[in-house]
């Protein structure tokens, strides 16, 4: 048995990441942990990003929203780390209505002081993205340019649209710098002001009665013996200071970023947990060690739907990635994982594992810092036999094939530590909980 790190025995605040470069599958992970919660809080990140939930034969994706919006009797928290596009906000809700989900005031909490995307945030990240030589692979949502605001301090926040004067005097002063930017630099016409104004003024009478000092209700409810649920978009290595700069988000997606992410002190979250795939894939531009051949990379991308929530685009599919992970774990304080689609990895007859890089005759066994490196390295691997028994849908580990056991069991002793949950498919029930 390999050496497992110490676990809590009762927790009642947990914080999900994403352990790899995103899309591991946490809007399952959340969806099907926030059964057994009061409240899930989303802590970071805008609407690039997307958690997909499938309840029955219905299929749900979300941007803004928590996952667990689907549970009528939770409560969802949009928190102060978060960056929100209004119009793409009440979209959200006002799908969620057409399918028969009613969001309330008092099931969605939205923190006034999250701050606000702006059109041209939006057209600036696309403008960017079009002059680089070096391209990110942003989704042009904006989200960047409006955490960049929000560190310049020229930022629109939530609780701004609900006060005309100074959304007015805050508007005012950003066009006169923006509209400089986009003439001068980009050759791009003017934003005008009274359109704009008159279009966020009206957001906010609609959004006014979810806002509220999350910070506040969560740390009351919390004082009161709730459980919390803090949910992140993205992965750990689209984190501003420790993914793959500059292939990143623009926010700490880590677990530390729950805490200027929610207002919630350190010393409440009781346990971090991580969802990871069974393999490795992301979106966008950047180095990526163990991605497949085409053929493989093709196969897999099918078998596993593995294209982009939010913007639809193929994600890149590659072996798991052990150093990758075991980073990911001493940054995060990760205390069990979740791993994620098992069952796309069915008929594959040999399966690897990446142990280390090397680069230049050294080898690497702990995640490099120097781009050039993780740019160039060769993965080191390790092969294991395949199944070619079905696991879609197995809920029980011993019922698994004997080669998926051995699997994910080599990848506990490899990581050092427990894995609680085994994804076996999209559905809620389609999930192994080992302890």
């Amino acid at each position: 048995m390999p050496k497992i790190k110490n676990v809590k025995a009762k927790t009642s605040n947990v914080v999900v990441v994403g352990a790899q470069w995103g899309d591991e599958g946490k809007g399952k992970l959340i969806d099907f942990l926030s059964q057994k919660v009061d409240i899930t809080a989303r802590y970071q990140g805008g609407n690039n990003a997307g958690h997909t939930v499938v309840v029955g034969e219905k299929e749900y994706v979300f941007h803004l929203l928590p996952s667990a919006i689907l549970h009528k009797s939770k409560i969802c928290v949009i928190g102060n780390g978060v960056v929100v596009d209004p119009k793409a906000l009440l979209g959200e809700i006002d799908d969620l209505r057409k399918k028969g989900v009613d969001v309330t005031p008092a099931q969605l909490k939205v923190s006034g002081l999250c701050h606000i995307v702006m059109p041209y945030h939006r057209v600036l990240d696309g403008l960017r993205e079009s002059v680089r030589k070096n391209k990110i692979g942003t989704t042009g949502r904006g989200i960047g340019p409006c955490y960049s605001d929000k560190v310049a301090r020229c930022g629109i926040r939530m609780i701004d649209l609900l006060n005309p004067d100074l959304l007015r005097s805050k508007l005012e002063d950003n066009l006169t710098e923006k509209n400089e930017i986009f003439s001068k630099v980009f050759k791009q016409k003017d934003f005008h002001f009274e359109s704009l104004y008159a279009e966020y003024l009206n957001y906010g009478k609609l959004i006014g009665p979810y806002v509220c000092d999350t910070a506040l209700f969560l740390n009351r409810a919390i004082d009161n013996k709730k459980s919390v649920l803090f949910e992140g978009a993205q992965g750990t290595f689209l984190d501003i200071d420790f993914g793959t700069y500059p292939f990143v988000t623009s926010s700490s997606t880590i677990s530390g970023g729950v805490c200027p992410g929610s207002g919630v002190a350190p010393t409440k979250i009781d346990k971090i947990l991580a969802a990871v795939k069974a393999y490795t894939t992301r979106v966008g531009e950047g180095p990526f060690p163990t991605e497949f051949s085409d053929s493989l990379e093709d196969e897999i991308r099918a078998k596993g739907k593995e294209f982009g929530a939010t913007t639809g685009r193929p994600r890149r599919c590659g072996w798991f990635d052990s150093v990758l992970v075991n980073y990911s774990i001493m940054v995060n304080g990760i205390s069990e994982l979740a791993i994620m689609k098992l069952d796309v990895l069915d008929n594959i007859k040999e399966i690897k594992i990446c142990t280390a890089y090397e680069y230049k005759g050294k080898r690497f066994t702990d995640f490099p810092m120097d781009f050039e490196v993780l740019n160039n390295a060769k993965p080191v691997y390790e092969t294991i036999a395949g199944w070619s028994a079905p696991t879609r849908g197995v809920t029980e580990f011993k019922k698994l094939p004997v080669n998926a056991r051995k699997y994910i069991e080599r990848l506990e002793k490899l990581l050092k530590v427990s894995i609680r949950y085994v994804s076996t498919g999209s559905k809620r029930s389609e999930t192994i909980i080992r302890y």
